[in-house]
């Protein structure tokens, strides 16, 4: 048999490495980071069961001095039901009751952790939902103790992942240990000890279990936060929670039109751009984005219990609300097929520069073709659709779709139009 050439099993072993990295960079379940915050700024507030108020100042270190308030809220403390040292006492850890009032002056929202949680355990959260942290339990392991496996039913309170903050109390040891069932791996994060300086956290999914090695030295303190989804605006489902409420004056303004429009199908053109492509995307993939006027108009009609959509429009014709404008890859000066749907009688705009008209050609032949495509691409002429649009005339949101006319590139300027029903 044949020996492997030289170095052939350095290739296996770096192989070996690289298959490694990149099956870690695409399981990630665990990330950590640090909140840039002066510990002297930060004070811990509880309630002990006696009525009494106590506050903490930070940083710790208990080999020097242990303020009296940490040892009234040790006292204060339960162990964990997985605690496996029930028999040790003062090796147990702890848990802050939840039932007694606990707060601290570190706001999480100050920090831009969620949104590093969001990049990085969340890549692909879709428009219009966001992460919330709420305060959960704050958590202790004094010098000898440890922390046995918190199992992730312990935390099924509908959480998506959960944040752990450790507070600037100074400890050596504590080694916090992530899993994940998912992807059968594990993470260890062995922190900082609580040194003075920058906070640390660690955030992981909620199919995780996690626990804390041995303290061997001071006293690891830390918060934890559940981490929940929710979703807010427009275009995100129907049980999305709106973030704005229009305006009295609006509704006022609003409400005679809709009384004058029943039974008609009606449009308003949105007035931003959106820097979208309509060839690739649905109109109504722009609803999350909605912004400025466009975003209340949407809100208002919403609240009035219809059912707003968004659809492409150009020239007098619109596409259906699940079509996207057709590339009009070819050149439009080239001749057209014969049989096409008989002229719409809406006017086209013609003569003018291409991105200023509707169609902008300057031959008008080549408009009529430009027509003819539209209307193969399955648009249909606004009184056709039975659409009334309400306009003033005022400035319109255009989003641009490219095509080709003799040896130059031109681009179709669209309209967005918000159309609903009202019965």
């Amino acid at each position: 048999m044949p020996l492997p050439p030289a170095g052939f099993d350095n290739e296996l072993v770096y192989r070996d490495h690289v298959s490694r990295l990149l099956a870690a960079k695409n399981t990630v379940f665990s990330i950590s980071g640090r909140i840039p915050l002066d510990p002297s700024q930060l004070v811990l507030f509880f309630r002990t069961k006696s009525g009494i108020t106590h506050s903490l100042d930070f940083p710790i270190d208990v080999d020097y001095n242990t303020p009296p308030a940490l040892d009234v809220l040790i006292a204060a403390c339960r162990p964990h039901q997985t605690s496996d040292l029930d028999s040790y006492a003062d090796h147990e850890s702890l848990f802050y009751p939840p039932n007694l009032p606990l707060t601290t002056s570190l706001e999480i929202a100050n920090h831009p952790i969620l949104a590093a949680v969001r990049t990085t355990l969340f890549p692909n959260l879709p428009e219009g939902h966001y992460l919330t942290a709420v305060r959960d339990r704050l958590e202790v392991v004094s010098s000898g103790g440890r922390m046995g496996p918190q199992s992730r039913t312990l935390r099924n309170d509908g959480r998506v992942a959960t944040l752990s903050v450790t507070l600037p109390v100074r400890f050596r040891g504590g080694c916090m240990i992530v899993r994940s069932e998912s992807y059968g791996a594990e993470e260890k994060y062995y922190g900082r000890g609580g040194k003075t300086g920058d906070m640390e956290w660690t955030a992981f999914l909620t199919d995780c279990d996690y626990e804390v090695e041995t303290v061997e030295k001071g006293c690891r303190v830390s918060i934890l936060y559940g981490v929940y989804l929710k979703s807010f605006g427009t275009g995100v489902g129907a049980a999305a929670e709106p973030l704005i409420n229009p305006s009295d004056g609006l509704f006022d303004l609003l409400a005679p039109v809709l009384n004058m429009s029943r039974g008609r199908k009606i449009g308003f053109f949105l007035c931003h751009d959106y820097g979208v492509n309509p060839a690739e995307v649905l109109a109504e993939s722009i609803v999350p984005h909605l912004k400025g006027g466009d975003s209340i108009l949407y809100h208002a009609l919403k609240l009035y219990k219809l059912n707003p959509e968004l659809h492409w429009t150009a020239g007098g014709y619109i596409w259906a609300v699940d079509q996207t404008v057709e590339s009009l890859s070819e050149d439009v000066s080239a001749p057209g097929p014969t049989m096409y749907s008989p002229m719409p009688a809406y006017p086209l705009t013609m003569g003018t520069p291409a991105m200023r008209g509707a169609f902008g050609l300057p031959d008008a032949d080549q408009v009529v073709n430009l027509r003819h495509r539209i209307e193969a691409s399955g648009a249909l002429p606004l009184p056709e659709a039975d659409v009334t649009v309400l306009t003033d005339g005022g400035a319109l949101g255009k989003e641009r779709v490219p095509f080709v006319s003799g040896p130059s590139l031109e681009k179709l300027c669209v309209n967005t139009l918000i159309v609903v029903f009202v019965p």
